[in-house]
C-alpha cells in the first residue's frame, strides 16, 4: 500500500505501516494479522525536560556466584571483585558509548569494608550464610582491586559512581531499623585513597535501599540527610583544591514520597542526585512476566514514582536532580529468557523514554553484567538485545525530550527527543501488539525546512528490507530507519534482528556498526508487530532543538 505525505502550514504527515503476525499469546511474530490506524502529534516548540547527554547507565554489583533465587544461580563471576577486566568483549562494549555511566553498588555494598593501605591481613570473601542479612557474611574490597577496576574504567572512558557502606556504625534492631550515625571513617579512606591515586569518581553514592521500609535495613529520613551531610563535608575537604569535585548521590532506595520529601528537605545544600530504584515488575519468579510487558496500562502505572519525585523536586529549593540508580524491573535477579531476551527491550525502552519526560538525568540498568537482568551474558559477555536497545539510544536521543500524544490503540508507544549531535529529531516506536500492524500519522509542531507537498504513487507495500538502500550522506528528502525484531520473531530470543540482519559482536569482540536504512520520505514506515522502531527525521528543525 502506498500514502500521501501532506506537509500543510506546520505538519508533517507520515504514514506508518507494518507487516503482521499471529496472536499475542504465542509471543511471537509472523503471519497475517489486522491493520489499524492512528496518530502521533509531536509537539516541538518548547522540550518537556532534558537529560544528560550520558542518560545511559548500567551497574555492577557484588553477587558472589553462590548468589542463588529460587533454586538458580545466576550471577557467575560477574561481581566488581571477580569479574574478569581483561575480556576484550567487555572492553569494547563500555567503550562503544564514549562514554557509559558504571555505577557500582548493590544490596551488598552495605556490607563491604574498605582494605587499608596499612592494613597487610587478607580481604575477608563474601561468605554465604542464611543467618546474616541479605544471607551473606560481610565481604572486602581490596585496594589493589580497586585499582584494577579503576584502570579499568579509565581505559573503557567510563564515568563511574561507587555506593559507599552507609551501615558501618549502626545497630540494626529486629525490626529493621538502623539506629545511629554512620560512621564514616572507612568510606574516608577510600574516598581519600581514590583522590591520592589521581582516579576520577563522578559521584559517591551513600547507601543502598535504606529509605522508606528498608530492604533488609531501615534508616530514618532526618538521619540519613544528617549522613549526607557529613559525606558532602569530606568530599569538600578531600577535594580542596580539585576543580571538579565529585557528586554526592542517595539514597539509592525504593521511591518513598513522605520519606524522599524530608530526606530532600534536609539535604538541601548537601545532595546534588536523588537516586532512586525501579522494580516495579516483581519478583523474577513470575510467570507472567510478559504479560506485564505487553500491558500498556501496566507499563503506564510506572510512570506514578517519576511524577512524584519530579513534584517534590520542583516545590524544594533543593538544586538535586533525579537519577533511576538501578532498574532491573524484576527483583531477585530478574528472570532467564525474558529479562535477558528481546521482550525486556519493550520494558526497558519505555522506561527509558518515560523517566526522560519527568526529568530523570540518568538512568542506570542493572545490569551491565550478572543476573538475569544483564546487558551482556553473564557468560560469553556477548551483549544480549538490551545492550543494542541502550546503545542506539544512547547514539540517537538527544538530551531534549519532545512531547508526544497518541490517538489510536493503546498498544504503541511513542517517544521523541531532538537528535543526538545531528539535526533533526528522532521518534521512537513500540509495538506491543503481536497481531495487529498500525498505519500511524504522524503530525508534527513547528518544524520548519519542509517542501510543502509530496506525493507517493507507488501502491506496492515494502515487504522486506533489503528493497533499503543504505545510509549514504544526508538527503532533506530522506529519513534513517531502525527496524530492532526478535529472531524468528520469539520474544525470549537473546538474538536481535536490526534491519532485518542479526546483529552481532565480531570475532575480535568488536561492537558491530548499527547501521540504519534510508527510506524516502514519502514512504510509509513499516512498524512490525512486537517490534521497536527509531526513526530520525533530519530535515525537521524545531525551536525546542536549537
Amino acid at each position: 500500500m502506498g500514502c500521501v505525505l501532506n506537509f500543510v502550514g506546520l505538519c508533517l504527515w507520515v504514514c506508518l505501516m507494518s507487516r503482521s503476525s499471529i496472536p499475542v499469546a504465542s509471543q511471537r511474530s509472523g503471519g497475517s494479522g489486522n491493520v489499524e490506524e492512528g496518530s502521533v502529534f509531536i509537539d516541538g516548540r518548547v522540550a518537556i525536560g532534558s537529560t544528560d547527554d550520558d542518560f545511559i547507565c548500567a551497574t555492577l554489583d557484588w553477587w558472589p556466584p553462590d548468589k542463588c533465587d529460587y533454586g538458580t544461580c545466576s550471577w557467575g563471576r560477574a561481581s566488581l571483585l571477580n569479574l574478569d577486566l581483561s575480556n576484550k568483549i567487555l572492553l569494547n562494549a563500555v567503550k562503544a558509548f564514549s562514554p557509559l555511566k558504571v555505577r557500582m553498588g548493590g544490596t551488598l555494598q552495605d556490607k563491604v569494608i574498605y582494605q587499608r593501605t596499612s592494613d597487610q591481613n587478607p580481604c575477608a570473601q563474601f561468605v554465604k550464610n542464611s543467618s546474616e542479612m541479605f544471607g551473606f557474611s560481610e565481604g572486602c574490597l581490596p585496594m589493589s582491586r580497586w585499582d584494577e577496576l579503576n584502570l579499568f574504567f579509565r581505559e573503557a572512558g567510563a564515568v563511574v559512581i561507587f555506593g559507599l557502606n552507609a551501615l558501618s556504625g549502626r545497630t540494626i534492631g529486629l525490626d529493621g531499623l538502623a539506629a545511629g550515625a554512620w560512621n564514616s571513617s572507612d568510606a574516608e579512606s577510600l574516598i581519600r585513597y581514590s583522590a591520592n591515586k589521581g582516579y576520577t569518581i563522578h559521584g559517591w553514592e551513600l547507601g543502598n535501599e535504606l529509605s522508606g521500609n528498608g530492604v533488609g535495613a531501615r534508616v530514618p529520613a532526618d538521619q540519613y540527610a544528617s549522613d549526607i551531610n557529613t559525606l558532602q563535608s569530606m568530599v569538600q575537604n578531600i577535594y580542596a583544591g580539585f576543580e571538579v569535585k565529585p557528586l554526592v548521590l542517595g539514597p539509592g532506595g525504593l521511591f518513598d514520597a513522605i520519606w524522599y520529601t524530608e530526606f530532600i528537605d534536609k539535604t538541601l545544600k548537601s545532595l546534588q542526585v536523588v537516586t532512586h530504584h525501579i522494580y516495579n515488575l516483581g519478583p523474577g519468579v513470575d510467570d507472567h512476566l510478559i504479560d506485564k510487558i505487553l500491558d500498556p496500562s501496566y507499563l503506564d502505572g510506572g510512570s506514578k514514582p517519576f511524577q512524584d519525585l519530579q513534584s517534590i523536586l520542583q516545590t524544594s529549593a533543593t538544586s538535586a536532580t533525579a537519577w533511576v540508580g538501578e532498574a532491573g524491573g524484576a527483583y531477585n535477579s530478574g528472570h532467564n529468557l525474558v529479562t535477558n531476551a528481546f521482550a525486556f527491550s519493550f520494558w526497558y525502552l519505555d522506561q527509558l523514554g518515560m523517566a526522560s519526560s519527568y526529568g530523570t538525568k540518568t538512568y542506570c540498568r542493572q545490569t551491565l553484567i550478572g543476573g538475569n537482568y544483564g546487558l551482556l551474558n553473564t557468560t560469553t559477555f556477548v551483549p544480549n538485545p538490551d545492550y543494542y536497545s541502550a546503545l542506539l539510544w544512547h547514539r540517537l536521543m538527544g538530551r531534549n525530550v519532545l512531547s508526544t500524544s497518541f490517538n489510536g490503540t493503546k498498544k504503541i508507544r511513542t517517544y521523541a527527543h531532538c537528535s543526538k549531535q545531528s539535526p533533526g529529531i528522532t521518534l521512537l516506536l513500540i509495538n506491543l501488539d503481536g497481531n495487529t500492524t498500525v498505519q500511524v500519522q504522524v503530525s508534527t509542531e513547528n518544524a520548519g525546512n519542509r517542501t510543502s507537498t509530496l506525493q507517493h504513487k507507488d501502491k506496492t507495500q515494502r515487504s522486506n528490507f533489503s528493497r533499503m538502500r543504505p545510509v549514504s550522506k544526508i538527503d532533506a528528502s530522506m529519513r534513517e530507519e531502525y527496524h530492532l525484531t526478535a529472531k524468528d520473531g520469539d520474544l525470549h530470543s537473546q538474538t536481535l534482528l536490526l534491519n532485518g540482519k542479526v546483529v552481532t559482536i565480531n570475532s575480535s569482540g568488536i561492537v558491530p556498526p548499527l547501521e540504519p536504512i534510508r527510506v524516502s520520505s514519502m514512504d510509509p514506515v513499516i512498524v512490525a508487530p512486537f517490534s521497536i522502531v527509531f526513526v530520525r527525521f533530519p530535515n525537521i528543525n524545531y525551536p525546542a532543538c536549537k
